[in-house]
């Protein structure tokens, strides 16, 4: 195969992990492009293999679509990121990456006494969440770090 061969849908499917429904996701938040055949089938550059890698390490730190878009939107003609494009986009990253390893530290050290999501199940909870006031702050765990909060809304099905 060379450097200038397209890929199909199943090709970069196999290669990347990704489901063809994920690819057609992220083609539609613009994170990836394709070319049409003339049967309306679509064709990826094998670029889109490093562009794929790139969201995928984003949002392994906790980067939301919209913010990984912004960053490849700051490369040239949709190309794929290079290692130096990757240390300077990161960079802006590190503080909010930093914040994330504070919140799982102090989420690892209180994990044994109170998870913090007002189920007033454990012994602590009437000290921790006197009355369920955790209740008001809305459902989920409300003591749980913002850093480590996902939104899963994003993710296709």
């Amino acid at each position: 195969m060379r450097t200038t061969d397209l890929l199909t849908v199943g090709e970069v499917a196999r290669r990347s992990g990704l489901a063809p429904s994920a690819l057609r996701y992220y083609e539609d938040q613009g994170l990836i492009t394709s070319s049409r055949t003339s049967g309306n089938q679509r064709r990826y550059q094998r670029s889109v293999l490093r562009r794929i890698a790139f969201v995928r390490a984003a949002r392994s730190i906790g980067l939301s679509l919209e913010e990984v878009a912004e960053a490849l939107a700051q490369l040239p003609d949709g190309r794929a990121p290079t290692r130096a494009d990757w240390t300077r986009l990161s960079q802006s990253w590190r503080g909010r990456l930093n914040e994330q390893i504070d919140a799982l530290i102090a989420l690892r050290d209180g994990l044994d006494s109170c998870i913090g999501c007002g189920c007033l199940s454990l012994k602590t909870c009437a000290l921790s969440n006197p009355g369920d006031a955790a209740a008001s702050y809305g459902p989920g765990a409300a003591y749980l770090p913002k850093a480590l909060h996902r939104d899963d809304a994003e993710r296709p099905a």
